[in-house]
């Protein structure tokens, strides 16, 4: 398949103009590689360990959901050269899709409501919020564990979920207005936390949003790659 028809079908999936304005110049085809595509890998982070995989697997395209190349780049070193060498000297394709898959139909969030066994769910600007179906410590399990809870530690009622960092206070109270009596998204500072009108169910930035990736990769028989960041829990 050409290139050309890879990126009709990646912005099918995941429409470009659902993206957040930040991701101006961030989404898309951000590296150019050969034309012709048979092999095609997914995963959530490019990084050097991801390239180098997707490389040694003969790929044609990276599809990922975060950038590696967020600011300007002035030169190639350090990380930057890490992931960018095994996709140029291998002539890979690197395809972002950001906010835009987190608000897509069957994107982030949705996956994410899925494996929660959430129903009856709405959209918010950026997550949604459904009726739970399962109990707390269930939906803990299916995300991998690795969760903190901040307030009173019971079963929610109706959840709103936000990959990611989405701790924002005007997307938590969003989410309440549409009836959520607990929120969980990934990386909680202190003020919200001591702010916020119902309680918050922190996990990983990685356990919110890869599987989303994965469930991609699944559904278009690509290979995914997982990297999960090393996480060490001590007692």
């Amino acid at each position: 398949m050409h290139i050309a028809d890879l990126v009709a079908r990646l912005e099918e999936i995941a429409p470009p103009d659902l993206a957040e304005e930040f991701d101006e110049g961030r989404i898309g085809l951000i590296v150019e590689g050969r034309e012709e595509i048979d092999t095609v890998c997914c995963a959530l982070d490019a990084t050097p360990a991801v390239a180098k995989n997707a490389a040694a697997m003969g790929a044609d395209l990276l599809v990922v959901h975060h950038t590696p190349l967020w600011t300007p780049v002035t030169g190639v070193r350090g990380q930057d050269a890490k992931v960018l060498a095994p996709l140029l000297g291998h002539g890979i394709n690197l395809y972002v899709m950001h906010t835009n898959f987190d608000r897509a139909p069957g994107g982030v969030n949705d996956t994410l409501a899925e494996i929660l066994g959430l129903e009856e769910t709405e959209r918010m600007s950026l997550g949604v919020v459904g009726r739970c179906t399962l109990p707390l410590a269930e939906m803990v399990e299916r995300i991998g564990g690795n969760v903190r809870f901040w307030g009173e530690a019971k079963d929610p009622g109706r959840l709103g979920v936000v990959g990611g960092s989405g701790f924002d206070p005007d997307l938590i109270e969003e989410a309440v207005a549409l009836g959520a009596d607990a929120f969980l998204s990934a990386e909680l500072k202190h003020h919200v936390a001591r702010t916020a009108p119902v309680p918050c169910i922190e996990s990983t930035h990685y356990a919110l949003e890869a599987p989303a990736m994965e469930a991609l990769a699944l559904r278009e028989g690509w290979e995914y790659i997982g990297d999960a960041p090393r996480l060490t829990t001590l007692p």
